[in-house]
């Protein structure tokens, strides 16, 4: 049975930063795509950030870019987003997904339909505040 469990998220003050992980179990990580997608309240779920499985290449989204990194350890089978210079806009529930045969080789292919990824976590509340 695959599980994916996110934990990290919490509340930080504007330019802060959190560290999520997604602990991953019952798969091997290092042979999925695997993406951060986030949810605000009204608004659609949307890819943050996504990681390959074939080269770990990785795709940030424009509204991210250059603050949050995506990552991944083999050894404790867990997905990483580092997340830095937290914004007012940055708030949402953020998520884990992953899969086996949806492959990340261009923006478009992370910045995509979430039914494209088989595998969901439960998700992660951020929030940023003063």
């Amino acid at each position: 049975q695959v599980e994916l469990v996110e934990s990290g998220g919490g509340s930080a003050q504007p330019g802060g930063s959190l560290r999520l992980s997604c602990e991953a179990s019952g798969i091997t990580l290092d042979h999925y795509a695997a993406a951060w997608f986030r949810q605000a309240p009204g608004k659609e779920r949307e890819a943050v950030s996504c990681i390959s499985a074939s080269d770990d290449t990785t795709f940030e989204a424009d509204s991210v870019k250059g603050r949050f990194t995506i990552s991944r350890d083999s050894d404790s089978n867990t997905l990483y987003l580092h997340m830095h210079s937290l914004k007012p806009e940055d708030p949402a529930v953020y998520y884990c997904a992953a899969d086996l045969y949806h492959e990340i080789s261009s923006p478009s292919t992370c910045f995509t339909d979430p039914s494209d990824f088989g595998h969901w976590g439960q998700g992660t509340q951020v929030t940023v505040s003063s």
